[in-house]
């Protein structure tokens, strides 16, 4: 494969993450893909055979670009677990800025519209959440063994962790505000601290 159509392929993806993003799923088309990234429609159906094939791709995608900016984050330089976590989720808070659209995920919007019409693009995107969520259970588990906090599951908090912020981001959607969703956060703090017994 060419570099140049290595690129038009990845301009294809980050296409398909902004426009899903802000029309969803089922509102965009092929032709939408195609405008945004620059490419005709037989570049398209070069690299992908349906809308379907691009929305798995988008996920795997959306997985490998958001896991390079988190595992970079400045929240895994905390020496306690706990404080891992809580800068994790104040991370989520600050990325809340700017146009709703640009801070979603591309793969909680994929899934509620696919669901049940498309279960490879829901499986993809189940894998994409539930990957992210993953990389959060060793901070979890160990600071559940530090703070003494015993009857949940660390793989079960990090999953609520992650029902908070998708749910963040349906309501900044509903109100057209980014303001509703960090109080969710706001909110989830304040549960992870109180959970934890550790003071504000």
């Amino acid at each position: 494969m060419s570099p140049r159509n290595i690129n038009a392929r990845e301009r294809l993806l980050e296409a398909a993450r902004d426009v899903i993003r802000a029309k969803g799923f089922s509102a965009t088309s092929v032709d939408d893909l195609c405008h945004a990234a620059g490419v005709t429609k037989g570049a398209f159906f070069h690299h992908f055979k349906s809308k379907e094939a691009i929305g798995v791709a988008a996920a795997d995608y959306w997985s490998e670009t958001t896991s390079a900016l988190f595992a970079e984050a400045p929240y895994h330089d905390h020496a306690d677990p706990l404080d891992r976590f809580l800068g994790y989720i104040e991370f989520r808070k600050e990325l809340l800025t700017g146009d709703i659209a640009a801070f979603t995920c591309l793969v909680g919007t994929m899934v509620q519209e696919t669901y049940e019409t498309a279960p490879a693009i829901r499986d993809a995107c189940n894998a994409s959440i539930r990957g992210h969520a993953e990389t959060l259970v060793a901070d979890i588990e160990a600071a559940m063994a530090e703070h003494g906090v015993t009857g949940i599951s660390a793989e079960s908090l990090a999953f609520h962790a992650q029902a908070v912020i998708q749910g963040a981001f349906i309501l900044a959607k509903a109100q057209g505000s980014n303001r509703v969703a960090e109080e969710s956060i706001d909110h989830l703090i304040r549960y992870v601290r109180l959970l934890f017994k550790r003071p504000d």
